[in-house]
């Protein structure tokens, strides 16, 4: 009889070490889990969600745990480096990450990579471009060049009246769009075509504004570039109220849903259609790729561009509003 306690306390010892070893068990398997993040400029704009979804397809796919975070507005710079210090604390192996402030996001980065992080970009090259591991993008350039071209083509041998709707200084994506746009339509910053240049944040009442104020600089505009297809539609818009949206060429660059059905409206003469869910995809399979094996990718990987037009021009490769709507993205 005496020696029933100390069964019990046996049997609860073996129960305690069942239970801690569980728990060990549970905590390795938790451990095991490789997780990635994703980090967007916003969570509202159609090109991220679409970016995200890619993201989260993949992850699926590869058994990985993504965990997400934005700006809360477009240039939210201190968002995104609270986010890179939270992934990196929680164990991220790897982080993408479209950066709102492209120069000022670098010593976050520099110090998740430090901590073993492989950080990848997303659509928009940091400055320096080599202040990440990789960048899975648009040529930005290339998208710009190609709506230049177009748009040369199109106006024939009329004399350019140019207003460039810009993103906002020194945004690397922003200043890789607009050189592009130059180069295609065959001139260089200054030239006296450029009767006019506004930032507008690649929003839509920041691109109407914008619009407004070169057509009360220069009324005879007939080609607009913009940054993105919001900007397009602000732009549509103040021209329209303004009786003159048929006299005026507007070219942009993003290809998502509605900026496709803008170009099939007329409202847009073409886009360079790009496409953010394989950026995502991509990079979160680098990242479960790096977790297995400790290979990191390097260097630039070019995600594709494609022009979008009904009206195409000789000598200028492109694809019509059926293939852009097949290949778009948002809503």
């Amino acid at each position: 009889m005496k020696t029933r306690p100390y069964a019990a306390l046996a049997r609860a010892a073996m129960l305690s070490t069942a239970v801690a070893a569980a728990l060990c068990a549970s905590g390795t398997r938790a451990a095991d889990k490789v997780v990635v993040g994703l980090i967007t400029k916003t969570d509202t704009n159609p090109f991220f969600v679409k970016m995200k979804q890619g993201a989260e397809d993949a992850a699926k796919k590869d058994g990985v745990e993504l965990r997400t975070a934005a700006g809360k507005f477009d240039g939210d710079n201190a968002s995104q480096m609270t986010a890179i210090e939270n992934m990196t604390a929680a164990g991220a192996k790897a982080i993408l990450i479209t950066p709102s402030d492209t120069k000022a996001i670098v010593p976050a980065i520099k110090k998740a990579r430090s901590a073993g992080v492989m950080v990848i970009a997303l659509d928009t090259p940091t400055d320096p471009q080599d202040a990440t591991d990789a960048l899975f993008a648009t040529n930005n350039f290339k998208a710009g060049e190609l709506i230049g071209e177009y748009a040369k083509a199109a106006l024939g041998s009329k004399p350019a009246k140019i207003a460039t709707l810009d993103l906002a200084p020194g945004i690397s994506v922003g200043v890789l769009r607009h050189n592009g746009f130059l180069k295609g339509f065959g001139i260089k910053e200054g030239d006296p075509s450029i009767v006019c240049s506004q930032d507008t944040r690649g929003d839509r009442a920041k691109g109407q504004t914008a619009m407004e104020n070169c057509l009360q600089k220069a009324a005879d505009i007939n080609v607009v570039y913009t940054i993105n297809e919001p900007a397009a539609a602000g732009a549509y818009r103040a021209l329209k109220a303004a009786g003159k949206e048929k006299d005026v060429l507007i070219v942009s660059i993003d290809g998502g849903c509605e900026g496709v059905r803008n170009v099939k409206a007329g409202q847009i003469a073409a886009t360079a259609q790009q496409y953010p869910l394989k950026m995502a995809a991509l990079g979160v399979e680098a990242g479960a790729e790096y977790a297995k094996t400790g290979k990191k990718v390097s260097g630039y990987k070019d995600t594709g561009v494609t022009l979008i037009t009904d009206k195409p021009m000789q000598g200028v490769d492109s694809k019509d509003t059926k293939f852009g709507l097949e290949n778009c993205w948002g809503s």
